[in-house]
């Protein structure tokens, strides 16, 4: 084995015992904690800027009703809890205050377990933590700008009644936002677990073409049951991106089995 592959810091840490290294992890947490929990308390203390931002899609003047020219709307949200606004506050505070800090903890996390890689795994270890920490941005950001906007739209104006009016609950407003939120993170993850897959030999660009039958229609069900609206429109809004992650993976998978091959043939 090439020493210049070895781990690094491996001479400074191989003497250290169990509860040398566990001292060390303590350390790495409690600043993670601090970090988040300092994030938690400025996105707490800026209640009016936070909820600008987590209400815009439930008014008709949002950006994305704009460039669709949608024909203005009203909907009313109320709470009907005692506690609810406040354990909403701290709630959507707490998300947000994470998400925040998520590049200082996934950074203090690659600090902690880097010394034990080897060169090419501390490559594929940042590949996964920058690539994957990227894609859930973008999902979130794709849902918060199009696939939420035109549910809220749309759910919110549904009437089976002109006599029948909406009030949404701000409870529902919120747990549906952010489950949106969460699940088109992790959707767009997609192109990162197919490299990964590639990476150790499990996925192939040809097995990935010759299924895209198979591909789509999964593809339309979890749009239908992420999103279910019932409108063939906002269907076919919410199947693009993750169809579009899915050509990207293809794209991914083959460069990634063609370095391989080549890697195998030197």
């Amino acid at each position: 084995m090439d020493l210049q592959d070895a781990p690094d810091a491996a001479m400074e840490q191989e003497d250290l015992t169990f509860w040398g290294h566990l001292d060390i992890l303590r350390g790495y947490l409690i600043r993670m904690i601090v970090v988040a929990l300092v994030s938690f308390v400025v996105a707490f203390a800026c209640k009016e800027l936070l909820f600008d931002i987590v209400l815009a899609p439930s008014r008709s003047d949002f950006i994305t009703y704009r460039l669709m020219h949608a024909e203005p709307f009203e909907i009313q949200l109320v709470n009907i809890g005692l506690t609810e606004q406040f354990m909403i506050h701290m709630k959507t505070a707490l998300y947000f205050g994470i998400l925040a800090a998520s590049p200082y903890l996934f950074y203090i996390l690659y600090q902690f377990i880097s010394p034990a890689l080897y060169r090419k795994e501390k490559q594929y270890a940042f590949r996964i933590i920058a690539g994957g920490y990227t894609m859930f941005i973008i999902g979130i950001l794709v849902n918060y700008f199009i696939i939420f906007p035109l549910t809220v739209r749309f759910l919110g104006t549904y009437q089976v009644s002109t006599e029948i009016h909406n009030l949404l609950s701000l409870q529902s407003y919120m747990d549906t936002l952010l489950m949106m939120c969460l699940v088109f993170g992790i959707l767009f993850e997609i192109p990162v677990i197919s490299w990964l897959l590639a990476v150790f030999g499990l996925l192939k660009a040809e097995w990935m073409q010759h299924y895209w039958r198979h591909a789509l229609v999964t593809i339309v069900i979890i749009a239908a049951v992420i999103t279910p609206t019932g409108d063939v429109f906002t269907l076919f809004i919410v199947s693009l991106p993750i169809w579009l992650l899915y050509e990207l993976s293809i794209v991914i998978v083959k460069l990634t089995n063609t370095n391989h091959a080549k890697d195998a043939i030197d």
